[in-house]
């Protein structure tokens, strides 16, 4: 992993977060990576140990280490258990790796927010003056034009005819796992289940835990990257 004919002595680095804004700064690091035959790494960074992240933290970075794995110039690079300021953590991995670009995303999730302030990246600047910064502005966390969703949950889809019936226990026919946000003030099953099929990421709606087609939702309609390139 990783040998490539590097031949512009590029290196990008994506910093991700938890959330649906990850996979979007990911194919932007990939797109500009193979533009330039360069290494690809994906950090993310946490203050909690590994063992200790809820299942819809744990689902992101399972998605994210299948891209990874999925790209032979990509390697997934996950900090947890850190009490640093996560500047610092950002350039002790990009020194480490040579890193020559880092792409942030602009978002208010969690304490990944300070990477917006212009502290902050007054910060990186200082730190690792070599590395070009990429700030990408993104769209905040799941949610459609009425409201949010509540905390994803582990949850699962399992056959039943025609269509699939949600599950939050794994059973033997078990066909997809992946994560559900329900729908707030709702008494049943309705919201949005997200799951890869085929190294692709969906969101598909369900209704009163049932999901009657795989219909890809799209929960960022407002974000300010350009499809079109992606």
């Amino acid at each position: 992993m990783l040998n490539m004919d590097n031949v512009n002595n590029e290196c990008i680095l994506v910093c991700v977060y938890y959330g649906p804004n990850g996979e979007r700064l990911i194919k932007r690091g990939c797109k500009i990576a193979n533009m330039m035959k360069a290494p690809l790494y994906i950090l993310t960074i946490d203050s909690k140990p590994f063992d200790e992240l809820d299942a819809e933290k744990t689902f992101y970075i399972e998605q994210w280490k299948e891209w990874a794995n999925s790209n032979p110039s990509a390697q997934f690079i996950m900090k947890d258990n850190e009490s640093r300021p996560v500047s610092k953590v950002i350039a002790e991995v990009a020194r480490a790796k040579n890193v020559t670009q880092i792409i942030l995303g602009q978002t208010a999730q969690s304490r990944w927010e300070q990477i917006t302030k212009g502290s902050i990246i007054n910060s990186l600047v200082r730190e690792i003056p070599f590395v070009d910064l990429h700030i990408i502005s993104v769209s905040r966390y799941i949610r459609d034009g009425e409201g949010m969703y509540q905390h994803g949950i582990r949850a699962y889809l399992i056959k039943d005819g025609e269509q699939y019936k949600l599950s939050f226990c794994h059973e033997k026919n078990t066909e997809y796992e992946g994560i559900f946000f329900k729908e707030i003030d709702t008494d049943f099953d309705n919201g949005i289940f997200r799951f890869m099929k085929d190294a692709e990421t969906l969101q598909v709606p369900v209704h009163d835990g049932i999901v009657t087609e795989f219909k890809n939702v799209d929960m960022n309609p407002a974000l300010d990257l350009d499809d079109a390139d992606e």
